[in-house]
């Protein structure tokens, strides 16, 4: 099988390993192939700007699962995977028929030459080995075929893969609420949760903000999420799953849609959802202020060609805002001429967006990870006693996924959590009386 890895100098593919090759052979091929030193080299299973949902932390380092005698099958790996390579740049050293590249400094010290460096005189493409150094000898058919795995003709899809999307109104109420706190000013991210329909539509019922710092120019999501294990479990008990994300920014020029950094996020998060390039129907939902000062909400994809293009690093970030940078070892091809930014709206599918209330969830609780917000006890007994106005029940008003993930605190996800989430799906299966006296005892509540 092939096994892609992207290295901060381009990607390569590693050809003829098996399922029964192990972590050390891999590195070692790798190393061989590329003569570079692999002794503090590290390998992720995603991009370090990508999370896992199971940990709220960057992608795994294979080296910390099962060390170099795990082989690519006991990791799950499969033919065609992508795997991303970290190594500082004083590693990035070329040899050439066994001689270390040199070059001269500005001020006269001879030291090794980069392979960055290197590759971009004699390499095939930057980033690249020479074609001796991959292959003897080459026919045309040969080169024609390695050249095309690295030309893109860039082209608008024009079918989403996600039909619709409808988003709970409360829910979006209370977004667009703390957005306004800051007149749209502090950019924000969420991901969303609910199901996929077999119509390719998506229905979302509730969104979750991890931990995250925002200004005008974007969000910067923090490293360590310790809710970030709770909230796939409890959305699991809710039957729903990610379906998406959401972000704000302020108001922007006309035409201005997406900032790249936007683009490559939303693809990554695509890729993961679809566990590579395969269709999905993961939405992006963007959220700011239209020209009269009000809320506008709007859904997107990105095209297919962008997921394969950020997974295989193609893509990468340009001082443009509006515009996506090509990689050196790429070329674009837009209206027949090559290209080294591409207008981001290329990438872009418009999705249809509507509203509707959720059946299930009402969204009135305080939500975690928000700027000046503190979850206490008494929010919950705030919310529990609506129950018996607006014909609401004392479930109806535990059924918030904020407050439920709150629960978590006090309550076992394993053992009782399950048996309020069942409560809460289906009317018909009612609370067992010593969790409404637990809960309403939390709240400081007398009675229920």
């Amino acid at each position: 099988m092939i096994i892609r890895i992207r290295s901060p100098v381009g990607v390569w593919r590693v050809n003829d390993v098996t399922e029964r090759t192990t972590v050390n052979e891999l590195l070692l091929k790798i190393s061989t192939e590329h003569s570079l030193n692999l002794t503090q080299a590290e390998i992720n299973s995603v991009p370090l700007a990508v999370v896992e949902p199971s940990t709220g932390k960057p992608g795994r380092n294979l080296l910390d699962y099962g060390g170099l005698r795990a082989t690519l099958g006991e990791l799950g790996l499969q033919h065609g995977d992508l795997l991303f390579l970290q190594l500082s740049q004083d590693r990035l050293t070329v040899h050439e028929e066994s001689q270390v590249a040199k070059k001269i400094t500005a001020d006269g010290r001879i030291e090794a030459q980069s392979f960055e460096d290197r590759s971009k005189k004699v390499g095939f493409r930057p980033g690249m080995m020479s074609l001796r150094s991959m292959k003897m000898q080459w026919t045309l058919n040969d080169f024609m075929e390695l050249d095309s795995q690295f030309t893109y003709k860039i082209k608008r899809q024009e079918e989403t893969i996600c039909k619709g999307v409808t988003l709970d109104s409360s829910m979006c109420a209370s977004f667009q609420a703390y957005l306004h706190q800051f007149a749209f000013q502090q950019a924000r991210m969420g991901y969303l949760y609910g199901r996929f329909g077999d119509n390719g539509k998506v229905c979302v019922e509730a969104c979750y903000e991890p931990p995250q710092e925002g200004s005008p120019e974007g969000f910067q999501l923090s490293e360590d999420d310790p809710l970030a294990a709770k909230v796939e479990e409890l959305a699991r008990l809710l039957n729903l799953q990610r379906v998406g994300w959401i972000f704000s920014h302020p108001p922007r020029e006309d035409g201005f849609l997406f900032s790249n950094a936007e683009i490559i996020t939303a693809a990554e998060l695509q890729l993961e959802a679809a566990n590579g390039i395969a269709d999905t129907p993961f939405v992006t939902v963007k959220v700011t202020l239209d020209d009269e000062g009000n809320s506008s909400f709007d859904a997107f994809q990105v095209s297919k060609q962008c997921m394969e293009m950020v997974a295989e690093g193609a893509i990468k970030p340009h001082e443009d805002p509006g515009v996506c940078g090509i990689d050196d070892t790429f070329t674009a091809v837009v209206e027949a001429k090559d290209t080294k930014e591409v207008d981001n709206s290329f990438f872009l599918c418009t999705v249809p967006i509507e509203r509707h209330d959720s059946q299930v969830l009402v969204s009135q609780f305080p939500v975690a990870n928000r700027e000046g917000v503190v979850q206490t006890n008494d929010d919950m007994r705030t919310q529990l006693q609506k129950a018996g106005t607006n014909g609401w029940t004392f479930v109806d008003m535990l059924g918030d996924f904020h407050l439920l993930l709150f629960l978590c605190n006090f309550l076992d996800i394993s053992t009782d959590i399950p048996r309020i989430c069942q409560s809460i799906l289906d009317k018909s299966q009612p609370l067992d009386e010593g969790f409404k006296l637990i809960i309403s005892s939390l709240a400081g509540m007398d009675g229920y």
